[in-house]
C-alpha cells in the first residue's frame, strides 16, 4: 500500500495552513490576555488549555458529523456566521467599554475558556466551514481522513503554544499594556463581528436568490 493511501500530504499542508490562516493562532494572543491577562499564571495556562480544548471538540465535532447536524437542524453557514458575529460583537462592547475589567470568580474563568475563546473566536464559522470542506474533499479516503485529522490537531498545537506562553508578552507590556490591548482586541473582535455579519447577509441573499 503506497504512503499516500495511508497518509495525504497535500491535503495536510492544504487544511493545516487553511486552519491557521483563519483561526490566526497569533491574533488570539491579545484577545487572551485582555480577557485573562491579570490572573494567575496557574489561571491562564488553564484557560489556554480549556480553550484549545473545547475549539478541537467543536472542530473534531463538526469534521465527523457537521454536515449531518446542519442538515437535521436546518442551519446553514450563513446562519452561523451570524450568530457567531452577534456573540463576538457583545464580547467586544464589553472590551470596549471596560465590562467584566476586575478579576472574577474561578468559575467565571472557565467560562471565558468556553466562550468566546473555545468557541466562537477559535472554533468559530469559518473553521467550521472550512473544515467540512476539507472532509468534503476527503471523499471517503482513509489517508485523507488522517491527514485532516493530523491538521487539526496540529493547528490546535500551535494555538496552544500561542496562548501558553502568552506571559512573556505579559511581562513587557505590564498593566498599561494590558489594558491597551483590552481595547485593540476589542476593536478587532468588533471588526471580525461585522465581517462575520456581512458575510452572513450575503449568505442569505445569494441563498435567496
Amino acid at each position: 500500500m503506497a504512503i499516500a493511501d495511508l497518509f495525504d500530504a497535500k491535503l495536510f499542508m492544504s487544511a493545516t495552513i487553511t486552519l491557521i490562516v483563519i483561526m490566526d493562532p497569533p491574533g488570539t494572543v491579545p484577545v487572551f490576555l485582555s480577557l485573562v491577562g491579570r490572573k494567575p499564571m496557574a489561571t491562564r495556562a488553564r484557560a489556554a488549555r480549556q480553550a484549545v480544548l473545547v475549539s478541537l471538540l467543536v472542530i473534531s465535532l463538526f469534521a465527523v458529523a457537521g454536515q449531518a447536524i446542519l442538515a437535521y437542524l436546518g442551519i446553514g453557514i450563513p446562519a452561523l456566521q451570524g450568530a457567531g458575529g452577534l456573540l463576538l460583537l457583545l464580547i467586544a462592547l464589553q472590551l470596549l467599554t471596560g465590562s467584566g475589567h476586575e478579576p472574577e470568580a474561578a468559575a467565571e474563568d472557565v467560562n471565558v475558556a468556553l466562550v468566546p475563546l473555545g468557541t466562537p473566536l477559535l472554533a468559530g464559522p469559518g473553521a467550521i466551514a472550512a473544515t467540512i470542506v476539507f472532509v468534503r474533499q476527503a471523499d471517503g479516503h482513509i489517508g485523507a481522513y488522517i491527514a485532516l485529522a493530523a491538521a487539526i490537531v496540529m493547528t490546535h498545537f500551535v494555538i496552544y503554544i500561542c496562548m501558553r506562553y502568552s506571559g512573556v508578552v505579559i511581562r513587557l507590556i505590564k498593566e498599561s499594556g494590558i489594558t491597551l490591548l483590552a481595547k485593540v482586541a476589542g476593536l478587532l473582535l468588533a471588526a471580525i463581528a461585522v465581517e462575520l455579519v456581512a458575510n452572513s447577509v450575503r449568505g442569505f441573499i445569494s441563498g435567496a436568490g
